[in-house]
């Protein structure tokens, strides 16, 4: 956590406790489009393109009910390798509108051929909700030849860009995508409860999203029945009262790797991946990550004898991982990372394996992992 942020949230108690009611005119009711803007300048997004949103299932919800379910062009295309409530998203609720589901399949865990996506995206294609790095292997997609082939066809994509934004630089306008959705919490050095959707500029003022709330409206302290009168810009895709401490927490990270500059964050992952990897490979540990760095985004997943236990006695070293079913232990070094604290997890690894430390962690079974 930045001490930026800490001092953030000092920030909001001492205005709740200070200002109470007042805040919301004084600061509150504009800090969704504030933090929305500083974020977006990380994918070259136009000011008042962003929202904010306590998750991105609730996000992704919103970008469904945009749309019209009940005619032809009704299909879903994504890969079995997107992040699971994502998936499930849309097997529940996109499939109860009248959405027909194309899953493509992963035939190495790793990544998706592109053409075999391209393939199945077609005129009857909707929504291309697509994971612009894989949250297990961290495998970059090829997201301009997926945004490229979806305007073809005149389907939207929909790309999630949790695990990119903040070491995968990024632009919206040149990938030409109608939406993305990403987060704060895992590159952007914030918390819980910030993540942000980006609308296409000329979508912005057409679109209606069922799912939709007070502020969403033209003019919410009127308080008038339905139907929802939406107001213009970002706010449009707003629905109720912001998670207003979420907010603050995710609000000085972004401004951080604004500061750092994403061309360099990604240049020193590059170099500390291929580091990493190297050194997993040389002890002859699986991994799970692309072999070719132009398409690593900034994870290696490591995949060890007794993963889930090595991954509980590094937190207890004070190296933090974290573990995932049919990946291993994702090792996720950041700009503010050193070589010697890559290469310390490694030789921690090759430790607890060697002294079979792990096993006092062995019948461990956490709820988070």
């Amino acid at each position: 956590m930045p001490a930026a942020t800490g001092d953030a949230l000092a920030e909001y108690a001492s205005t709740w406790q200070e200002r109470g009611v007042r805040a919301w005119a004084e600061t509150w009711w504009m800090l969704a489009r504030e933090v929305g803007d500083t974020i977006g300048r990380l994918f070259v997004a136009p000011p008042g393109t962003v929202s904010m949103h306590p998750n991105v299932t609730l996000a992704e919800a919103v970008v469904i009910s945009c749309f019209d379910w009940s005619g032809k062009r009704n299909k879903v295309v994504y890969t079995d390798m997107n992040f699971p409530s994502v998936q499930y998203l849309y097997d529940g609720y996109a499939r109860s509108l009248g959405a027909e589901i194309d899953v493509v399949r992963s035939p190495d865990g790793i990544g998706v051929p592109t053409e075999a996506l391209l393939e199945r995206i077609d005129e009857r294609t909707l929504l291309v909700p697509m994971s612009h790095v894989l949250f297990r292997s961290a495998y970059i997609q090829d997201a301009q030849a997926i945004c490229d082939r979806a305007r073809e066809v005149g389907a939207h994509v929909v790309l999630d860009a949790y695990q990119s934004i903040g070491v995968v630089p990024t632009d919206v306008a040149r990938l030409g995508c109608s939406f993305l959705i990403g987060g704060v919490l895992k590159w952007l050095c914030g918390g819980p409860g910030g993540v942000f959707l980006y609308v296409r500029p000329d979508l912005l003022g057409t679109l209606e999203p069922k799912i939709t709330g007070w502020m969403a409206h033209e003019n919410p302290f009127a308080f008038q029945l339905p139907p929802q009168r939406f107001t213009q810009g970002a706010y449009r895709f707003q629905n109720g009262t912001p998670n207003v401490p979420g907010l603050y927490a995710a609000r000085e990270g972004p401004k951080i790797l604004l500061e750092a500059g994403l061309d360099a964050v990604r240049e020193k992952s590059m170099r500390q991946t291929a580091r990493l990897y190297d050194a997993a490979q040389a002890r002859g540990w699986t991994v799970n990550a692309p072999a070719d760095p132009a398409r690593r985004g900034g994870t290696v997943a490591v995949d060890v004898p007794h993963a889930a236990a090595v991954k509980l006695e590094l937190l207890e070293r004070e190296i933090i991982v974290d573990y995932r079913p049919g990946a291993g232990i994702r090792i996720s070094p950041h700009f503010y990372n050193t070589d010697a604290e890559c290469d310390l997890c490694i030789d921690a690894i090759e430790d607890i394996l060697a002294t079979e430390a792990w096993r006092r962690h062995d019948a461990a079974r956490p709820t988070v992992t």
